[in-house]
């Protein structure tokens, strides 16, 4: 059984490699007829296991996209473990017992139900007591059994991960250094939580065992070893775990040790498991752990250097966090200069100051922390004054906590968000203007106005030597900001962040008043009031915009750096005048979604998010889909279109606005 699972892995991976190259870069692997053999041999494996693998070639998982994720409450709690960086502690906790040691996977929490060989339910850890339910993503994970022989009901734990070399792929495809990810575990979070599952499969997320929790009626005869192998058999792929003793496990763990360095799966340390199953049980737990299991974190490396710099950083919620800059240093095969102190309690416990020898490590192998201050002169002053804004400061007492605030409640950093509007693709379309990005410019006082976007340069020397920086990204994001610089009315009213103000709203503002700016803001509550499809809400909103003098400064400020074009209007621009349509699913006759939605708007259509009985098409190219769309738009009779049927009402109706 295990040899043909083995084979069934390797016959997927070629095939569905041969079938890439094939449909998607004119390539072709191997002949037709090698292969139609290799998937005949799959076939009859399958058949005679009883397994068919995730991504296999004989099924086709189907994507949906849901509103949002279900919650669910686990049977029983999902405890943590406790915790040891000692492996005498670890030869101590296995005493006369043998015990399993495997990696601890550093990535996301999932339990599976299968009932009667089909994978009928996924769940996320969550809080330990409720998960998010994410059975259709679950289904395209890379390594998941999706049918399995046995009939009784399963249910398992493991780990979703996203493998170093895969993580690296995804993060080279994205030219924003900035808005890069992280690290594997965050995307991997982002990944699993999707709620449009083509999103996940593309993510290439696997999924490891690491407990089973029921298999009812399967001896496994009182053995943890036993479970692995048997879930082994079932086509799942387990942790990777050694048998020993006492007297063996420092020997296991530096195995491990030593096969980290090349490990290409996330692993934060080890979990140590009594085999006898039994006897795991008859411990119990406390109030926090389980008592047959504890985890081992490695010993962190740990690199002395001098510290040369507290960075003050504003952040959106108005607390100013301490950032130590010190000497760079080599820390788990990465250069690192940086970290975060985290608040003023911590800065205060750890007596920092300029010049002091510091000791810096990577919790968890990731985020650089200061260890101790090994001087501790504590000489760093506090400041008085925002970096971001200039406004005071105030020291708070927040859970115990002393934290230093912005008081300004107009701090620009406490506008991270207007920002990110502002340089977004359907307002001013300034690439490479990450939040990241945003947010470290702001907190070195280079943004107070959106009119400073375009004065970057005055901080040019500054920006190139920042972290993820260089000429290129620095010559590219002036050039895109060069761009930007010649825009239409549209985009900017919907650029200033007006609240109740979309992008189509912003449109049908400026039709109304013919793309004369002085006009639109010089307009009154009752005449914005009048247009159709605006109303009073809106209107109030958008004169109370305009009227306030700080705004009408700043907009004055901002209108000295801009070109404004008016948009060329398409013929027949009032062919889909009345109609509101509803977009799901991906598109193929346009770039994207968002140009679809401004050829709607163009023709004097509107776009809205959701299906309600006001909707008068829903256009998805899998009109027979039961997503949650479709089912609302067959219960209001409601058509669906694909974007060909799309195409041949507009083409229809312009014909019958010519006559």
């Amino acid at each position: 059984m295990e040899d043909a699972i083995a084979r069934m892995r390797e016959l997927t991976g070629r095939l569905r490699e041969a079938s890439r190259a094939y449909y998607q870069n004119d390539t072709e692997l191997m002949s037709n007829l090698e292969y139609d053999r290799l998937y005949d041999e799959l076939e009859k494996l399958e058949r005679e296991t009883g397994t068919v693998l995730a991504g296999s070639p004989t099924v086709t998982v189907g994507y949906a996209a849901l509103e949002q994720l279900p919650k669910e409450r686990h049977e029983e709690p999902m405890l943590s473990l406790d915790k040891t960086k000692e492996v005498a502690a670890l030869a101590e906790f296995a005493g006369d017992h043998e015990v399993l040691i495997s990696w601890k996977l550093d990535g996301l929490t999932v339990v599976l139900t299968y009932q009667g060989g089909e994978l009928v339910k996924a769940v996320t850890r969550g809080n330990g007591e409720v998960g998010e339910v994410i059975t259709n993503n679950a289904r395209v994970f890379q390594n998941i059994p999706l049918h399995i022989s046995y009939q009784g009901e399963l249910i398992l734990r493991g780990e979703a991960v996203i493998t170093y070399s895969e993580f690296e792929k995804i993060n080279e495809e994205i030219g924003d250094a900035e808005a890069r990810y992280k690290n594997p575990r965050n995307l991997c979070s982002g990944s699993v939580r999707q709620l449009n599952n083509e999103i996940t499969a593309k993510r290439h997320v696997r999924f490891y065992a690491f407990a089973l929790v029921r298999a009812d009626g399967v001896d496994f005869e009182n053995r943890r070893s036993s479970q692995f192998e048997w879930l082994h058999s079932m086509g799942f792929e387990t942790v990777e775990y050694r048998r020993t003793h006492a007297d063996g496990v420092a020997d296991t763990v530096a195995w491990f040790e030593e096969k980290i360095q090349h490990y290409d799966v996330p692993s934060d340390g080890l979990v140590v498991t009594y085999n006898d199953i039994a006897y795991g049980r008859s411990l119990g737990r406390t109030a926090k752990f389980p008592r047959d299991s504890i985890a081992f974190k490695w010993q962190d490396e740990t690199c002395e250097t001098t510290l040369r710099e507290i960075e003050w950083s504003p952040s959106r919620t108005g607390l100013i966090n301490p950032v130590a800059i010190f000497d760079p240093v080599e820390l788990e095969g990465t250069t690192v200069s940086r970290a975060s102190v985290h608040n003023l309690s911590i800065m205060k416990a750890l007596r920092l100051g300029i010049g002091d020898t510091v000791t810096v490590y990577k919790a968890n192998m990731i985020i650089p922390q200061i260890a101790e201050n090994l001087t501790g002169s504590g000489a760093v002053e506090i400041p008085e004054i925002c970096p971001a804004c200039g406004g005071p400061t105030t020291v708070k007492q927040i859970n115990d906590v002393e934290t230093l605030c912005c008081t300004n409640p107009r701090c620009s950093a406490k506008r991270i968000k207007s920002f990110a509007l502002f340089v977004s693709r359907d307002a001013m379309n300034i690439e490479g203007m990450s939040e990241a990005t945003l947010e470290k410019f702001i907190a070195r006082g280079y943004l107070h106005t959106f009119a400073d976007l375009f004065h970057l340069e005055q901080h040019r020397e500054e920006i190139v030597q920042m972290e993820g920086f260089g000429e290129k990204s620095y010559a590219n994001l002036m050039q895109s900001i060069g761009k930007a610089r010649t825009t239409t009315l549209p985009r900017l009213v919907y650029a200033l962040g007006i609240p109740n103000i979309g992008v189509a709203n912003a449109k049908l503002l400026c039709r109304f008043f013919d793309y004369e700016l002085e006009r639109l803001r010089t307009a009154g509550e009752e005449e914005l009031a009048s247009i159709e499809g605006l109303g009073g809400v809106i209107a109030a909103s958008v004169a109370g915009y305009f009227a306030d003098e700080e705004n009408a400064e700043a907009l004055d400020t901002l209108l000295c750096e801009l070109t404004l074009e008016k948009p060329e209007e398409q013929e027949g621009g009032s062919t889909l005048s009345g109609k509101t349509f509803v977009i799901t699913g991906s598109v193929e006759q346009f770039a994207n979604r968002s140009e679809l939605k401004a050829f709607i708007e163009a023709h004097g259509g509107k776009v809205t998010g959701s299906v309600t009985k006001k909707t008068d098409y829903l256009i998805n190219n899998d009109t027979t889909s039961n997503s949650s769309k479709n089912k609302k738009a067959r219960e209001l009779a409601i058509p669906v279109l694909s974007e060909a049927d799309f195409l041949k009402l507009v083409e229809e109706r312009e014909d019958a606005y010519a006559d």
